[in-house]
């Protein structure tokens, strides 16, 4: 038996930070088309608010539910948040870390505001619709800075259960404000594009400065770090994707219904709920992965026969 041992260079935590900053750019730039495709656009404006008026035909008795989880929604956020984020601290005496996960949360519902209210306009492309800008969803930003606060500070063995735990709970706040009626599809994915975005450029930042706790034996040596939380995740976001692209294609291919809303089934709704979903699963499958790559190698791994 032999050991190659490997450079600390290439065992430190982000080793490769081009890998973040490229993935952040992606993010940013799905953000720039979903604003673009669905806001500027009438065929994008016609199918956003589709989706969202056939929400209330769809899915009626949800409302109700929905709506007391969203009023309890920032509660919940910012409770789950501080206690991680205080825990980390604290406790494990990770100060910046949890000056990080802050600024994370901090910076993604700034970013949420400042292109809601002064960036985005919703110009009149002939679709009966709301006359001002709510793209992107103010709750939804919220909720899943969060969610990406938990994760971020989270040693590597926790972060693919965050990943899924976290996806689980964003994407279940994004869907709750579109059913009951509070944003369209596309306010939401932007939303979830833009704590993307501050996810990864955090997540860079906290790893570098943490390299001595970003480190972990590899997918499987704990229960939290089990590869199949992944699995779901890219199971249900990818599906997710095919499934939208799939409802949407079939209903330009036959025609929507002249008005938006007035279809006797309703395939916008569907279409729109599914790239929530897999958006919001995609997006965790994907940092969850990143996140495990580029975590510090331990000394078990730095082993080869």
């Amino acid at each position: 038996m032999t050991s190659q041992r490997i450079s600390p260079r290439s065992r430190r935590a982000a080793r490769s930070p081009l890998l973040f900053v490229l993935a952040a750019v992606a993010c940013a730039s799905a953000l720039g088309w979903t604003y673009w495709a669905f806001v500027r656009t009438t065929t994008g404006q016609f199918a956003d608010e589709s989706a969202w008026r056939e929400a209330g035909v769809a899915a009626p008795d949800t409302q109700l539910p929905f709506l007391r989880f969203l009023d309890t929604l920032p509660m919940i956020s910012i409770v789950v948040a501080a206690v991680a984020i205080l825990f980390v601290a604290f406790w494990r005496r990770r100060y910046a870390a949890a000056a990080i996960a802050v600024t994370v949360i901090g910076t993604s519902n700034l970013t949420t505001q400042v292109l809601k209210n002064l960036v985005f306009d919703r110009p009149d492309r002939g679709v009966a619709t709301l006359a001002f800008n709510s793209l992107p969803s103010g709750h939804t930003t919220l909720a899943a800075s969060a969610a990406a606060a938990v994760f971020i500070i989270a040693t590597p063995r926790w972060r693919p259960f965050a990943a899924a735990a976290g996806g689980a709970y964003s994407v279940l706040a994004g869907a709750a404000t579109f059913i009951n009626l509070w944003h369209r599809p596309a306010d939401v994915v932007a939303a979830l594009l833009v704590v993307g975005t501050w996810t990864l450029v955090g997540g860079l930042v906290i790893m570098r400065t943490g390299d001595h706790w970003n480190r972990w034996a590899g997918f499987g040596a704990y229960w939290a770090s089990s590869r199949i939380w992944l699995v779901l995740c890219w199971i249900l976001g990818l599906g997710g994707l095919v499934l939208c692209a799939a409802l949407y294609a079939y209903v330009q291919a036959i025609g929507p219904a002249p008005e938006p809303g007035t279809a006797s089934v309703p395939l916008f709704f569907w279409s729109g709920l599914a790239w929530i979903v897999g958006t919001g699963f995609t997006l965790v499958a994907a940092a969850g992965w990143l996140f495990s790559a580029q975590a510090r190698v331990t000394p078990r791994q730095e082993q080869r026969p």
